[in-house]
């Protein structure tokens, strides 16, 4: 095996990268100017120095609290729970939320020993507690782990004040009904809205 090979194999082994996607960003690697060879290495390298989860809410973070967190702009009545870091960042490109955010770090999934107390819901339930929190967002993916794991946390907070959501899933804009899996349908019709 040599460098290009090995290069290939590393990269292979991200998510979403094939061994054809692979082999075409090491191609453009080696076709490029090295400054970008250089520049991505020394980006991947200081990557886990550099970033950790935020103290309070666990999102990604170069400093000891995120920029989201310390916000006082944002309303600290309402905190959305998310799966992973990303979903932070994806949900704030929207623009629409104004919220805290909370990072339970995975899902409820016993076929993979991960059970509540591996998540990062005892922090949720103590951060709902001491900042008056009158709304949780559920913002888990709809499958059967996020599903599961919403369901745990609302049975959780059932008998407390907050009042406790779930984001609305249904068809996607531009979607053709053809394509539609059944619980994408089922779940458009049981979250209909008037229109």
């Amino acid at each position: 095996m040599n460098a290009l090979d090995d290069l290939i194999s590393s990269l292979s082994r991200l998510p979403g990268i094939g061994k054809k996607s692979a082999a075409r960003i090491a191609h453009y690697l080696l076709k490029s100017d090295r400054s970008i060879c250089d520049r991505l290495a020394r980006d991947i390298s200081v990557i886990h120095d550099l970033i950790h989860p935020c103290s309070l809410c666990g999102a990604y973070t170069e400093t000891e609290v995120c920029p989201v967190c310390s916000d006082p702009a944002r309303d600290k009545t309402l905190v959305c729970v998310v799966e992973q870091p990303q979903d932070v960042q994806t949900i704030e490109a929207v623009r629409e939320y104004t919220g805290l955010f909370h990072v339970l770090g995975g899902v409820i999934a016993p076929l993979d020993g991960i059970g509540p107390d591996q998540l990062r819901i005892s922090s949720l339930l103590s951060r709902i507690q001491e900042n008056a929190v009158r709304e949780v967002i559920l913002a888990t993916n709809p499958t059967v782990e996020g599903d599961t794991t919403a369901l745990y946390i609302q049975r959780i907070l059932k008998n407390s004040d907050v009042v406790v959501t779930r984001l609305a899933s249904g068809l996607p804009v531009g979607g053709d009904l053809e394509y539609a899996d059944k619980l994408t349908l089922s779940r458009s019709f049981r979250g209909r809205s008037v229109f």
